[in-house]
């Protein structure tokens, strides 16, 4: 999301027209879905626009842990002190198991919550169970840890890409998350191998990323991927059998 965008739909929606909806909030995902993070200053510029229209600013932070330590911050200076209102804090994609947290900066905010999520049917049973893992998660910066491993790992693998002669890195990211473009040879002998990853969509503005016989391909890495791993998967693409069929 890039300011003068963010500007430009919010201008399309003019308070005083009363035949389309309007903007009621502006929610940001850090790190996004592509790998990238948003700076300190971009929060800043995006929350300042929200501020000008009077929206409410929300981070969707399912991959917060990651986004905090590639930034080398804290999280009050990539939340509240920033601007941000309300944040999901999620921890099911960096070691535990569908515990996710709603922090409301204003606590007065958070009065409507239950019934809110008691509406929308995301009431567990027995939800300690799930909300006991956040004690551990959170104690001697287990969470920190465990995205700093997971982002170590992503950056030997981009490492990788950058030196090799048959893969490619799509675009440069700083979180867990590598998108490669490589052959569809190689790629169905890796996975043939053993190895697991994704085909991602090309994205629409950059139509000719991607050349015939070639994918566009996501890879994560966790709190529980190895060095090792990380060099055989390499090697799976790298192999000159691969490319030969």
């Amino acid at each position: 999301m890039a300011p003068d965008e963010l500007k430009r739909i919010a201008a399309r929606y003019p308070a005083d027209f009363i035949h389309h909806g309007q903007p009621m909030a502006v929610s940001l995902t850090q790190s996004t879905e592509v790998g990238t993070i948003y700076s300190l200053d971009e929060i800043d510029a995006l929350t300042a626009i929200a501020r000008q229209d009077g929206l409410p600013v929300h981070m969707d932070g399912a991959r917060f842990a990651n986004a905090l330590v590639a930034l080398d911050t804290t999280p009050a200076e990539m939340t509240w002190k920033r601007g941000v209102d309300i944040l999901s804090f999620g921890g099911t994609k960096n070691g535990c198991w569908c515990a996710e947290a709603i922090v409301f900066m204003n606590p007065d905010q958070a009065r409507e919550m239950p019934y809110i999520r008691k509406r929308a049917a995301h009431l567990f049973s027995k939800t300690r169970f799930i909300s006991a893992q956040l004690d551990a998660y959170l104690t001697d910066d287990l969470w920190l840890n465990l995205a700093s491993h997971a982002n170590a790992m992503a950056e030997r693998m981009r490492a990788a890409f950058r030196k090799s002669a048959r893969a490619r890195l799509a675009w440069e990211t700083q979180s867990n998350e590598v998108f490669i473009i490589l052959p569809r040879t190689a790629a169905d002998a890796a996975r043939k191998a053993g190895a697991q990853f994704y085909d991602w969509l090309t994205p629409a503005d950059q139509p000719g990323m991607v050349a015939d016989g070639e994918l566009l391909a996501r890879c994560v890495t966790s709190f529980a991927t190895t060095e090792a791993e990380i060099d055989r998967f390499i090697s799976f693409l790298e192999a000159e059998t691969l490319t030969q069929e």
